[in-house]
């Protein structure tokens, strides 16, 4: 006699099984959108301090698309596929679509985020290598974002990989420090560019004393070695106008601009300013 699946018979609620049934059909449509190369990047600007009106560079941001045209919420799908080849095929995809941008807008800088795992993945790395190729104009431009806890997780690997590609001109940002743990002998050897502070240390920064301390404290760190800074999740002019008073950097957050899929040169705010 065939057996019958029934969810009630399972251990966990009917819930967890939904939760667990949406799970799957949205990492199918990813891995399908993966497939076709259906994604774009968001472009989100990060900012002098000094000078907001003048933008120091762009972070390209993911957007898978699927088949009815929407784009996929990056929570639903990132911390499963992060871990798994897919993560990997993201983050070639990711390059590529960076690349090509940096190529088309030879007056931008960009910043493209990646996975230390990515390091070992023949794909990616032939990505990037046939990307930057011999054009120093174009690799001095970009900019390779690795988050605190992927980093410190394959600390000599990234160490080396860093070494090498900081000699063709790339520049290297350790993203959401201050959300991890973080041996400071690495961060030491590391060498990185820049430093984007995390934003829960950031938001309310105007009003929190905990968040003032703990991010002058960052701060502090990362000027010993002579990384620039970037204060993530600015969402309002108080914390805007705290963090400029404290000297940091570069700013990024919503205050400064949403993340936009309507490359910063095609717009028409860019086009007028051109004309």
């Amino acid at each position: 006699m065939t057996e019958t699946f029934d969810p009630r018979n399972e251990t966990g609620s009917p819930l967890d099984f939904a939760v667990d049934q949406q799970t799957r059909v949205t990492m199918a449509t990813v891995r399908r959108a993966v497939s076709r190369g259906d994604a774009v990047l968001a472009y989100q600007p990060v900012v002098q301090a000094d000078r907001p009106d003048n933008v120091a560079f762009h972070e390209g941001l993911i957007r898978i698309i699927d088949e009815t045209g929407r784009i996929v919420p990056l929570r639903d799908f990132m911390p499963l596929a992060e871990t798994t080849e897919l993560g990997r095929q993201i983050d070639c995809l990711s390059l590529s679509l960076g690349i090509k941008a940096l190529a088309e807008e030879p007056s931008m800088r960009l910043s493209i985020n990646m996975s230390a795992r990515s390091i070992g993945y023949p794909a990616w790395l032939r990505t990037l290598r046939d990307g930057i190729g011999g054009d120093v104009s174009l690799s001095e431009r970009l900019i390779l974002e690795i988050t605190e806890s992927s980093a410190m997780g394959l600390p000599d690997l990234v160490g080396r990989f860093m070494q090498e590609l900081q000699t063709q001109g790339v520049s290297f940002a350790l993203d959401d420090f201050g959300a991890g743990y973080t041996s400071f002998r690495y961060l030491r050897d590391f060498c990185f560019d820049m430093i984007k502070i995390d934003g829960q240390f950031i938001r309310e920064i105007a009003q929190e004393r905990d968040n003032q301390v703990l991010a002058r404290a960052l701060q502090a760190i990362a000027h010993h070695f002579d990384m620039f800074t970037v204060a993530e999740s600015v969402e309002t002019a108080e914390d805007a106008a705290f963090l400029i008073d404290m000297g940091i950097d570069c700013l990024q957050g919503y205050y400064f601009g949403a993340p936009t899929i309507v490359p910063p040169w095609r717009s028409p705010n860019s086009a007028a300013k051109r004309s």
